[in-house]
């Protein structure tokens, strides 16, 4: 299990309401939050996937994820 960050443009609760079904569906994916209040919207991952893997889930819910 590995803790993984990204920058996103995930910027408010509507936006965070449209990523959850698509992070929680993915069984690889423990926990994650979003911190609204960070100008870099960091989103905080455990998971087993690869950061491709999870900026990809981010994209299919219509976002941009970029490690950092």
């Amino acid at each position: 299990m590995e803790t993984l960050k990204f920058k996103t443009n995930i910027k408010c609760g509507g936006c965070v309401a449209g990523v959850t079904p698509h992070l929680n569906a993915d069984e690889a994916i423990k926990n994650w939050e979003v911190d609204l209040q960070s100008p870099e919207r960091i989103l905080t991952v455990e998971t087993d996937k690869s950061a491709e893997e999870v900026a990809q889930v981010v994209k299919q819910a219509g976002f941009t994820a970029e490690p950092v």
